[in-house]
């Protein structure tokens, strides 16, 4: 039976900004992190417009259900939901102001409403885990209440759902931070992709900017896309020059700082620029590039778990699988220029939107196949349109990433964006690569299933799947480790 949330939006369709899909977020989770954390500010900033009574507010109580109460404390849920009541944007934030905020608010027990008013606020009162319960719209769901001095009863009760990628809604109507507007050629379906480049003469990319500039010109949607792919860029520098051990007690060590020194002969690089001419200038052979690219994934997915700067694409746990690709474009293969790179993301966040509007991006909603699976497929689309594809070649690639992560589970050890999720990263980023080059020597017209009919499939299986393996570190990896956990 399909849920609330698919009745709801997906016979409602409307076109959704590829920016939206691709975006710069902060770690570890889209849906545990950014979710909760856009969703606090969503509360607060609604309070203060309909609150002419703001001042006699004594405490706000925050009730977190389902998937977000299970795995909310490996995924930093506490620390969003603090810091979005706090009025603080993640957008602006630096780490260190960030986490000495948190810490703030956990030593003194008060909390600075929306930078406007100063309550109590006790983590282990006034944020109440709720394992026991799920609400019926969507897995991730929130409970706001306000209450007044010497009330017993809230003045206010307001609902929110994180349903991936960072989008929330009140479960009323389409998400609230969707720029949802109508575009020129709308692409629903993948096949609508088809029929419209075939209609227009036009590529996927050309296809995706003619509809992107029904939100904004076409010199800022350039520009945007570049300031992603720079976001990209660093990140991968700094995720390939850290070390240690990632917070949360699973005690897992970096590893893409050692495989990046192992692979340059450990030679130091001044900024991410001076990396990416030595990469250029590298030794192109198949193993090689293979263990880069793996690099690339990981040293995105480490600083995720890290609570670093990363780009969501389309969520955090797959963060690293698109700047993994783009990256291996970029410095092994030929004439892939400015221009082409702002076409991969044009595409890969289109491919996004096809999956938001007839599946999930979602891990507590269709499990890791939401996630790794769908950015598979992006990377995999994009990297054939960039190389020369077909539309029907495109979407092929997409089909075989999103093919071979069918039924891919969502089982985080611990609750941690950790074990699997930052693997998955690198596998999903060589399957992508794979999937474009087997599509680009391929005739769509010979093809049995289409990227339209895998993601029926995947929305399908996610119905179908046991809630232990979405999100819930119920099952899977997250209860059958034979290494001892009880110190962690």
């Amino acid at each position: 039976m399909p849920s609330p949330f698919f009745l709801c939006y997906h016979f409602n369709m409307r076109s959704i900004s590829i920016f939206e899909m691709i975006k710069v977020g902060i770690g570890p989770s889209s849906s545990h992190t950014m979710g909760p954390w856009n969703a606090a500010l969503s509360f607060v900033q609604h309070l203060e417009k309909i609150s002419t009574w703001i001042d006699r507010i004594d405490y706000v109580k925050v009730t977190l259900f389902g998937s977000l109460a299970k795995t909310g404390k490996g995924h930093g849920t506490d620390l969003a939901i603090i810091l979005g009541l706090s009025g603080l944007d993640y957008k602006t934030l630096e780490k260190k102001i960030l986490m000495a905020e948190f810490q703030k608010v956990l030593n003194e027990g008060k909390i600075f409403l929306n930078q406007k008013l100063k309550i109590d606020f006790e983590i282990n009162k006034h944020l109440i885990f709720n394992f026991k319960e799920s609400l019926d719209y969507h897995p991730n769901g929130m409970r706001f209440k306000v209450y007044f001095k010497d009330q017993i009863d809230p003045i206010l009760v307001e609902e929110y759902f994180s349903v991936g990628g960072g989008f929330i809604t009140d479960g009323k109507n389409h998400s609230i931070n969707e720029h949802a507007i109508k575009t020129p050629y709308p692409c629903h379906k993948a096949n609508d992709i088809i029929l419209n480049c075939e209609k227009l003469n036009l590529s996927v990319s050309k296809l995706v900017m003619l509809n992107e500039k029904a939100w904004q010109d076409e010199r800022q949607i350039k520009q945007d896309a570049i300031l992603l792919w720079n976001e990209m860029k660093e990140c991968i520098f700094r995720g390939l020059n850290a070390d240690g051990m990632l917070p949360g007690g699973l005690n897992v060590k970096r590893r893409a700082k050692e495989l990046c020194d192992k692979l340059s002969g450990g030679k130091k690089f001044s900024d991410s620029q001076e990396f990416i001419l030595y990469l250029k200038s590298s030794d192109k052979n198949f193993s090689q590039v293979n263990k880069w690219v793996s690099a690339f994934a990981l040293a995105v997915n480490e600083e995720n778990a890290s609570f670093g700067k990363i780009v969501t694409a389309p969520t955090n746990g797959a963060a690293g699988v698109i700047p993994a690709v783009l990256m291996y474009a970029h410095v092994f293969m030929d004439h892939i220029d400015e221009e082409k790179i702002i076409d991969f993301i044009l595409v890969a966040g289109e491919i996004a939107t096809i999956f938001k509007k007839n599946a999930t991006i979602s891990a507590a909603m269709g499990g890791c196949q939401a996630e790794i699976g769908v950015s598979s497929a992006m990377a995999a689309s994009a990297l054939a349109d960039i190389l020369g594809g077909t539309p029907g070649q495109v979407l092929m690639a997409g089909e075989i990433a999103m093919e071979h992560h069918l039924g891919l589970t969502c089982d985080p050890v611990l609750g941690l964006v950790q074990i699997p999720c930052i693997e998955r990263n690198s596998m999903g980023a060589i399957k992508a690569i794979t999937a474009a080059l087997m599509a680009l020597e391929s005739d769509p017209l010979s093809a049995k299933v289409s990227l339209d009919d895998v993601i029926k499939s995947m929305w399908e299986t996610a119905l179908d799947m046991n809630h232990k393996y979405k999100e819930t570190s119920e099952g899977g990896l997250a209860t059958n480790l034979t290494v001892n956990l009880t110190s962690c």
